[in-house]
């Protein structure tokens, strides 16, 4: 008797709160939470973000990631986005969120590599791994639990949040037949496909996404890589540049970050933890999803409606490269130990995965482009 009259006290309570929560929802407080009720707190976050408001894919899976904790959490987490430059800049979004500017961020952790020499491996490395290569060891090859180690100091928690997939090499006001026409060429490059392009002897450029169609026009670069055509098209590089080049040797498969502030983090229910990872894998898949999905339509307009010529680099140039990326981050993983570190796991999971996909996904690409008699 006992035992069922607990069970209706706790059915009346829940009952209780649950309409102090309907009644109480609309409060706000300006502190970032409001209370819904006595025993249940709404929690109101910014994210920021290293990409323009409501860009394609990139732009608009931080606002559907926000929408999506909101209704797993029933509205008890609330997120408001921020393109770049509407509270700090594109590339200011590491700091900012370690410094509790914003609860979260969402950008490419190749950016910060002048504070984490290693970062550019929770990105893309060129010649390196895939998107679903890339994924598999950040989950089960020990990608993430080094990722978090290093980003520990910062005060911030970072997990994957998208990937591109492989890219285009990008947009060109001259051709590309030689290493030689690329000696002096200003290219919008970050990372270590900026220092390959260096050696190559180009003339890399770390800039923002929003400043980049400007630059251009202007012809203050002459060329620049972004992602691929479902981004390029939207971002209208095809008025200011003439050639538009393929692979993307130099990101094969770019993840992007979302990183969370530890202490605010850590400070969340459990519950609201765990929504706001599953929201990021969920943002993970829907990003590459819908620039797989987008990317073919997109080039296809860029080609017939447009005119762009679409170039595929010379494989000795690629070669080229190819030899030069290896030298790079061969040096890079000597930086520090922890470096060092992240190479070897890197690079064992990266030989495994190439063995294994050598007979599977690349055999079966092959085959099936064989003629048909």
């Amino acid at each position: 008797m006992n035992s069922y009259m607990t069970r209706i006290q706790k059915i009346i309570i829940s009952a209780f709160s649950l309409l102090l929560l309907a009644a109480c929802g609309s409060e706000q407080q300006t502190s970032g939470e409001s209370q819904v009720s006595a025993d249940q707190t709404v929690y109101e976050w910014k994210m920021i973000t290293s990409w323009p408001k409501n860009l394609p894919a990139l732009g608009t899976s931080p606002e559907y990631f926000a929408d999506i904790v909101e209704t797993m959490s029933n509205g008890r987490m609330r997120i408001r986005v921020y393109g770049a430059n509407e509270l700090v800049g594109g590339l200011e979004v590491f700091d900012a969120v370690s410094q509790g500017v914003a609860e979260i961020g969402h950008s490419g952790a190749y950016y910060w590599q002048g504070k984490i020499p290693a970062t550019p491996f929770f990105s893309s490395i060129p010649f390196g791994m895939t998107s679903y290569e890339q994924d598999a060891w950040l989950r089960y090859g020990g990608g993430n639990e080094l990722w978090r180690e290093l980003y520990a100091p910062f005060n911030l928690i970072p997990v994957r949040g998208g990937n591109s997939g492989v890219q285009m090499f990008g947009w060109f006001n001259k051709e590309i037949n030689s290493l030689s026409d690329v000696q002096g060429l200003k290219m919008r490059i970050p990372s270590l496909g900026g220092e390959v392009f260096r050696r190559a002897g180009g003339v890399p450029v770390t800039m923002q996404v929003s400043e980049v169609f400007t630059a251009l026009q202007t012809g203050a670069l002459d060329a620049t890589e972004f992602v691929s055509p479902y981004n390029d098209l939207a971002a209208g590089y095809h008025t200011v540049a003439d050639y538009y080049y393929y692979p993307g040797w130099h990101e094969p498969g770019s993840t992007l970050e979302t990183v969370f502030n530890k202490e605010r983090f850590e400070a969340l229910p459990a519950d609201l933890q765990e929504i706001l990872l599953a929201g990021t894998e969920v943002m993970n898949q829907l990003l590459l999803d819908e620039l797989t999905a987008k990317n073919n339509e997109a080039l296809r307009t860029l080609v017939e409606d447009y005119g762009v010529e679409l170039r595929r680099l010379p494989d000795d140039v690629l070669i080229e490269l190819r030899q030069i990326s290896d030298e790079v981050v061969a040096e890079m993983a000597q930086a520090d130990a922890a470096t060092a570190r992240v190479y070897e796991s890197w690079k064992s999971f990266k030989d495994g995965v190439m063995n294994y996909n050598g007979i599977a996904e690349e055999a079966f690409i092959e085959a099936r482009k064989l003629p048909l008699n």
